[in-house]
């Protein structure tokens, strides 16, 4: 059974890092796209940001410039690398594998001010 492991989020300071990751069983990222989500308490989620099988990326105007998205299918990996966080950040951020219709459990990142 396929499924998705995010890992390294935390507690951080307005204007820090933070990278989070997401991990799969098998070569299920190999090709396909993988995203990025967060869901803040009282909202909606939202996509953050996605990348191709070829690398191609995409990321929501509201992180452009601040986080990047990048992949390892070596490693059934995806990452998102965080920079000048900022309170609105503060999130449970979740992977997401649309062609396997699967979300991970998420993992919380909080920015303090």
């Amino acid at each position: 059974q396929v499924q998705l492991v995010e890992s390294g989020g935390g507690l951080v300071q307005a204007g820090g890092s933070l990278n989070v990751s997401c991990a799969a069983s098998g070569g299920v990222f190999s090709g396909n796209v993988v995203a990025w989500y967060r869901q803040a308490p009282g909202k909606q989620r939202e996509f953050v940001a996605g990348i191709y099988g070829n690398g191609r990326t995409n990321h929501a105007e509201s992180v452009k410039g601040r986080f990047t998205i990048s992949r390892d299918d070596a490693k059934n990996s995806v990452y998102l690398r965080m920079t000048v966080l900022k309170p609105e950040d503060t999130a449970v951020y979740y992977c997401n594998l649309p062609s396997y219709s699967l979300w991970g459990r998420g993992t919380q990142v909080t920015v303090s001010s």
